[in-house]
Formats: structure tokens, sequence, C-alpha cells
């Protein structure tokens, strides 16, 4: 299986599924007169990044994900949102970007060096080592956020198939 393969349908799938959860929060805000900041700024543990951190961290791991691989140039975004819209218009514009990569950009991308500064690995091992068990961390952790505040979300929803 190539790189490209369990890398750009895997991001843009959960990227998806992460935009859907902000559709069921902010729905679940409405239908019960919670705040959207409440649940915006939810943690898990005082130590933790907030649901939008959670987000933000998912955005950034895959574009990062995407750039360490080929090179390419991922756009910047500042850690600002505050709103479901701004999250999923953070969202939109990442999978816009994972989804500019071709399999043709990964090329050679399996002998690249990768220095995450905690570790070096290659582009062959990046994926399954760091690059995937990040990525679904923060997808999880959205997840959790979401569930503890009372939003129907479960695990057909976190696998996408709901």
């Amino acid at each position: 299986m190539s790189t490209y393969a369990y890398t750009v349908p895997v991001l843009v799938r959960g990227l998806t599924i992460l935009s859907g959860y902000m559709d069921k929060a902010a729905a679940f805000a409405a239908e019960t007169g919670t705040d959207p900041a409440a649940l915006i700024g939810a943690r898990l543990a005082p130590d933790m990044l907030p649901l939008a951190g959670q987000v933000q961290r998912a955005s950034d791991t895959a574009k990062a994900s995407i750039t360490r691989l080929t090179g390419l140039e991922a756009p910047s975004f500042p850690d600002t949102e505050t709103t479901f819209p701004e999250l999923k218009e953070r969202i939109a514009k990442t999978i816009a970007f994972v989804e500019t990569a071709t399999p043709a950009d990964f090329e050679g991308s399996d002998a690249r060096e990768i220095d995450l500064r905690v570790v070096t690995t290659t582009g062959a091992d990046y994926p399954a080592l760091f690059m995937l068990p990040n990525f679904f961390f923060h997808l999880a952790t959205a997840h959790a956020l979401l569930r503890q505040a009372g939003v129907a979300v479960g695990k057909k929803d976190y696998l996408g198939i709901a």
C-alpha cells in the first residue's frame, strides 16, 4: 500500500468526521441552550487542550504530515477559532490542503528523514509511528469531550458509519 493511500484518504475521512462533530455540537448547543463557548472550551483534564485545541492539533497534524512526507508547503492557520463555524472553516481549509497532495507528491517519501525533535524517523515509518496515532488521539479526545458534555456521538460517528 502506498504512503498516499494511508495518509491522504485517512486524514480526509477523519477531518470529515471531525467536521460532523462540530455540526452535532452546534445542534446540541442550540437544542439544549448550552453556551457553545462552554463546549468549545471544555477540557477532559486541566492540563489538556480544550475542544478547540483538539480540532486545531488534528488540523496541524494533518497539514504538517503532508508537508513532512511530500515537501508541499502547508498553509498556516492562527489558533484563534472560538465558534463552531470557525472550527468548521479550519477543518474545511485543512481538507482542501490535504487533497492537493497527489500520489506523485509522495514519490520518495519512504526515504525522507523526518525529525520530530523527540524522535527521528523515516517517511516509511512516520505515518504508523507518529502521524496516525497523534491525529487519532486528537479526534478521539474531541469525541470524548463532546460525549462527556452530552452530545449524542457514538462509536459509529467515530468510525464514520453513522
